[in-house]
């Protein structure tokens, strides 16, 4: 007797809210490798691109070390500023009751939006030779700002200090008020319970504020080039220097792209446990 099996039985088709599950997963894969390119190509472009053999010769080019010197000294003396003005800032936008704070706070935060060259041509309007307070100081005190190397410092101030106040005021708004409130009532003054209660507890915040104040500061481009200037040897920055290799020696261009973006990625790794969690 012969035993005839039985016929294949045919899978059920998945439910259509699996069909949707799947294809939701497949288009947002698709759209997150795109935009993983995005950011991506350019940098390994850039990478590719770079002359290793000629790298160490286009950094000590007279140009590239100028402009690294010009660099590193407005960019530390525009953290410092920001430090000795922005704390004070930051406080005024949190510990006090201050009428019109939230204008106030709108105004400080303002160049984080705005772009860099209408930020520089209102500096110009400001602290220029004929500006409304350029022209006091200049008639007044003999000080030119716009053209000047005070001039980047002055622009890499305006458009790094918010950095450092938004992240001071975040630590100021977290940290114990009920210690500060025992150090006053065992008799503190108001700067003892700033400089022993306040301070160390927004210090990681302050010092992440000062690092990324910096790092602004080092990248600025549009408010130094607009109301300072590309002055070699007194006003151009290392992103000015990028700006002028591109038509004069691409490579150069290149080697400088790659020393900003380097710092750019090192403080990014230092500062990964305060803006993403340690990530």
């Amino acid at each position: 007797m012969t035993v005839t099996a039985p016929p294949p039985v045919a899978a059920a088709p998945p439910p259509p809210r699996a069909r949707r599950s799947r294809w939701l997963a497949v288009t947002v894969m698709l759209l997150g490798g795109l935009g993983l390119t995005l950011f991506a190509a350019p940098l390994v472009s850039l990478l590719w691109r770079v002359p290793w053999a000629d790298a160490a010769t286009q950094l000590w080019s007279p140009q590239a070390r100028d402009a690294l010197q010009v660099s590193l000294m407005c960019s530390l003396c525009a953290t410092a500023l920001c430090l000795v003005l922005g704390v004070p800032v930051a406080w005024i936008l949190t510990r006090t009751q201050l009428p019109g704070r939230s204008v106030l706070r709108a105004i400080t935060t303002l160049p984080v939006v705005m772009p860099p060259v209408v930020g520089g041509v209102a500096l110009l309007l400001a602290f220029g030779r004929e500006g409304v307070f350029g022209r006091f100081l200049d008639e007044t005190f003999g000080i030119r700002l716009a053209f000047s190397t005070h001039g980047v410092i002055l622009a890499e101030t305006f458009v790094a200090m918010p950095f450092l106040v938004l992240t001071v005021c975040g630590a100021l708004q977290s940290a114990d008020r009920q210690l500060e409130e025992a150090a006053r009532t065992l008799g503190a003054s108001p700067w003892t319970v700033f400089r022993r209660v306040t301070l160390p507890q927004i210090r990681p915040s302050l010092l992440s504020g000062a690092v990324l104040c910096w790092a602004r500061a080092l990248g600025e481009f549009g408010a130094t080039i607009t109301f300072a200037g590309n002055l070699p040897g007194t006003t151009q920055t290392l992103p000015l220097a990028v700006y002028v290799a591109l038509e004069q020696s691409p490579e150069a261009a290149v080697v400088l792209s790659l020393l900003l973006l380097a710092v750019s990625l090192s403080i990014l790794i230092g500062l990964r446990k305060q803006w993403a969690g340690g990530l």
